[in-house]
């Protein structure tokens, strides 16, 4: 791809480098065949190449309003991720934030593709009919599809012409027989068949069931994309449920046009809601008792890095076993204050040792010796299988495991983690005084990072922060975000704190359990050495030795 500076544009020595190429061309007509063929096995090329698309805010800077479509690096991996959807007869979601170019995208490709293949039919749809196609209405997707092909080198646009073969609601490619259809409402894509559908904003449609009935038939590969937009709707439980392949998120972060400055402007200027879920594509923006907001997630990306910390500490991890055998198992490790590895796996089928043994791998390859696991439910055989696998392994090998039990009572119960309430009195049990202790370390690393942006202060026990690692897993990032802020919290009956991770029927959010249990306030754990435990045992009486033996054997805990 060409390389391009996003944040200050040369868009004249783009076109007249066009004008050169389209100049070769005409000079040598005999090379456009072979050119057409490579376009068709790389359409991103082909868009940046010649592709157009129109923006009028650029006037107020002295930029054109009609500029290149220079595709940035996340909208080539988008383009190549449908492509792939569409020749694996897979259906896809994606969630984005909000003017990250998408709906350009759908269009750009869905024109491409009606240009090079023979017989192709690619639908549109959104809640609206002046979403889809409306006459002089930039935002209507068929205006960006008409204004797209008719940008085009006329070499490129195979005769099309405007008048005759885009009448509304269609654009039609006579020499290859495509077509682009567009429809609006509940019952979008009923009766029809497409090789692509794309749903537009497809979290705020008015019966989102219905359409799914309607399009159920329609196509192999549908592609919703969407705002984020409440919970527990259609759209929120495709991009929680779906396997990662099928789940592309595009966030403002990908946008190198865009910087902290540009998100701190938007915060500025919008309401936090509208920032939460048009911006940081929050689900949860508009429900109440969010455990940890999205802005404080936003913060934690690199804040290490950003604040001039050297992450230093303990080097562990921590193993969330998936509920039921049903959802993900998730390994979270972290230097220090900074999360640096998050590993995620399939529950289905669970088989407890092999992942126990995955994650003695993990420790092994980032250097941890010891991690701790979920004591509750499933995970309560951790312990068992992870004594097996340190029995095949020298001491200095050996990896240990620490329980967490988020049923158990809470943790210096007198004391006051928040000021003028005792733990005992604030926390139904340890998984809400933990999940509060991780509300807590993200609150702090929101206050230091706006602090230090404002006033270039650093007023902070770094002790008491949390960082992201920017260089996790761009996939394992996105599922991040939306899971730290899906739990909420309130009050039982007797007035202390409990969590709920999975208000509205969402999925549990294994990842932020990692993260939770990682960072958990735990019990100290005892520790007897060898010598104190050969005494003990020699003062035992032995089991045969009647009530009193039996009594002292179960109270040391031996068997």
């Amino acid at each position: 791809m060409l390389e391009f500076d996003f944040k200050h544009p040369d868009y004249p020595t783009v076109f007249r480098e066009r004008v050169e190429r389209l100049n070769h061309i005409r000079s040598h007509p005999e090379e456009l065949s072979a050119l057409k063929l490579y376009y068709k096995d790389h359409i991103p090329q082909f868009i940046t190449d010649w592709g157009c698309t129109f923006d009028p805010r650029n006037v107020e800077a002295n930029l054109p309003a009609i500029i290149p479509f220079i595709l940035f690096p996340r909208q080539v991996d988008w383009v190549e991720w449908v492509l792939d959807s569409w020749r694996n007869r897979r259906p896809g979601v994606t969630p984005k934030s909000r003017e990250i170019g998408v709906s350009w995208l759908a269009v750009a490709l869905g024109c491409s593709l009606g240009l090079f293949y023979d017989d192709m039919v690619i639908g549109y749809g959104s809640r609206l009919e002046k979403y889809v196609d409306e006459v002089g209405a930039p935002k209507s997707l068929f205006w960006k599809a008409r204004k797209f092909i008719g940008l085009l080198p006329p070499e490129f646009r195979n005769g099309f012409d405007e008048k005759y073969d885009a009448p509304k609601m269609r654009i039609m490619m006579r020499k290859t027989n495509s077509i682009l259809t567009g429809e609006a409402g509940d019952g979008i894509g009923r009766g029809d068949r497409t090789g692509i559908y794309f749903v537009d904003e497809a979290a705020h449609l008015e019966h989102p069931e219905e359409v799914d009935a309607a399009l159920s038939q329609t196509t192999n590969c549908r592609i919703d994309m969407s705002t984020a937009y409440g919970l527990n709707s259609p759209f929120h439980r495709k991009v929680t449920t779906w396997p990662k392949e099928r789940v592309f998120r595009i966030h403002w972060r990908d946008d190198p046009r865009k910087d902290d400055a540009w998100y701190a402007k938007q915060i500025d200027e919008l309401d936090p809601i509208t920032v939460a879920q048009e911006i940081d594509i929050d689900f949860a923006a508009s429900v109440e008792g969010v455990l940890i907001p999205s802005a404080w997630v936003q913060s934690a990306w690199g804040a290490a890095e950003v604040l001039g910390i050297v992450p230093t500490g303990a080097k562990f991890g921590a193993l969330d076993v998936a509920d039921e055998g049903k959802d993900s198992l998730a390994f979270v490790g972290a230097t220090g204050i900074e999360v640096d590895v998050i590993e995620e796996w399939s529950g289905k089928g669970l088989d407890i040792f092999a992942s126990v043994a995955k994650s003695f791998g993990l420790c092994d390859e980032h250097g941890y010796k010891n991690f701790r696991y979920d004591a509750d439910g499933l995970g309560a055989g951790v312990r068992g299988d992870a004594r097996v696998l340190n029995e095949k392994r020298d001491s200095s090998q050996r990896i240990k495991v620490e329980p967490f039990r988020g049923s158990d009572g809470v943790v210096d119960p007198k004391k006051e983690d928040t000021k003028g309430r005792k733990n005992e009195d604030y926390f139904k049990n340890a998984k809400a005084q933990s999940a509060w202790h991780l509300r807590t370390l993200f609150k702090n690393t929101h206050r230091a990072i706006t602090e230090f942006r404002e006033k270039g202060t650093k007023d902070f026990d770094p002790d008491e922060l949390i960082s992201l690692s920017t260089k996790l897993d761009p996939a394992i990032k996105s599922k991040l975000e939306l899971e730290l802020s899906q739990p909420t919290y309130g009050l039982d009956t007797a007035g202390k704190i409990i969590v709920n991770k999975t208000p509205d029927g969402t999925r549990s959010p294994n990842l932020y359990d990692g993260v939770m249990i990682r960072f958990a306030r735990t019990k100290p754990q005892m520790t007897v050495s060898s010598d104190v435990v050969k005494k003990s045992a020699a003062r035992v009486v032995p089991r045969s030795g009647g009530l009193r033996g039996g009594m002292q054997n179960r109270r040391l805990g031996m068997r």
